[in-house]
């Protein structure tokens, strides 16, 4: 831990991670409710999707949920935000408007609550129980420009988590490769960063894809139909645009995605410090 106290992982209760996926649910509504008078298209994602699909809701054992827009709705939304969002309960972080914050894709978070994930309590920003909010832009539909893209998209992931990287890293190769990349000014990356986006933004290509969260393997992106061809689906007491296609997104996503997972691998991500909101 890069000299620092080791913390120990706490322990979510049934009832506590019940409570946050009622909280993550209250974060979803007020997205869909800014996406819904600012005529903004968002729709399930991720483990969110196949939640949807396999269990009408959450997954028992998950405690996030994932939002995706592509790039042009998300730049919506966080312009949005900066008048319709209820800045009383609520707080968006992403790279532009929080000092340290160091995912390429966005959060809501409630006030009032923490989720700190374990290992991550250094980093210089609040840690409420959160909803990520994923951008999806544009990956050429080049055989060589798709594989470069990739392996951009694999750079920029990985200085961004070299923050984090440098201080958990086990491997000391990559550790020390790691507190290379952190010397890296955050200024530049993010100007170097941006110019990456907007470059992609040129062209509508097939495959869109999330630039700095990675893909199954061997799958550059994913197809642009399955952001734009959107039906409802229940979700706990909610009803939320995804993919149409459904079954094709989230084969490619999760291969056998009806199949439950062995008990082993149904796990929670792991916390040191967990505030629930007053009631």
């Amino acid at each position: 831990m890069d000299g620092q106290q080791k913390k120990e992982q706490y322990d979510i209760s049934e009832e506590e991670l019940k409570h946050i996926q009622a909280v993550q649910q209250e974060l979803i509504r007020e997205v869909a409710r800014i996406c819904r008078k600012c005529g903004i298209h968002f729709n399930m994602v991720g483990g969110t999707m196949l939640g949807a699909i396999r269990h009408k809701g959450y997954i028992p054992w998950d405690d996030d949920a994932d939002i995706g827009f592509l790039r042009t709705e998300y730049e919506k939304f966080r312009e949005a935000c900066k008048t319709e969002l209820n800045h009383g309960k609520y707080y968006l972080q992403d790279l532009w408007n929080t000092d340290g914050y160091r995912w390429g894709y966005g959060k809501l978070r409630r006030k009032g609550t923490e989720f700190v994930r374990l290992n991550q309590e250094f980093m210089p920003y609040e840690q409420g129980i959160f909803i990520d909010l994923m951008p999806f832009d544009n990956v050429p539909d080049g055989w060589l420009s798709r594989r470069v893209h990739f392996i951009q998209c694999f750079l920029y992931r990985k200085f961004f988590w070299s923050e984090v990287g440098s201080r958990t890293e086990r491997n000391p190769w990559k550790r020390s490769a790691y507190k290379l990349m952190r010397r890296i000014p955050m200024k530049f990356a993010m100007r170097n960063y941006q110019r990456f986006i907007d470059a992609g933004q040129r062209k509508k290509t097939r495959l869109v894809r999330i630039l700095t969260f990675p893909t199954p393997k061997g799958v550059y992106g994913y197809e642009r139909k399955w952001y734009t061809h959107l039906a409802k689906y229940p979700f706990g007491n909610m009803t939320l645009p995804g993919a149409k296609d459904y079954d094709g997104y989230l084969r490619v996503k999760y291969g056998n995605y009806m199949e439950l997972p062995p008990a082993e691998k149904r796990k929670s991500h792991p916390v040191s410090k967990l505030k629930l909101p007053e009631e």
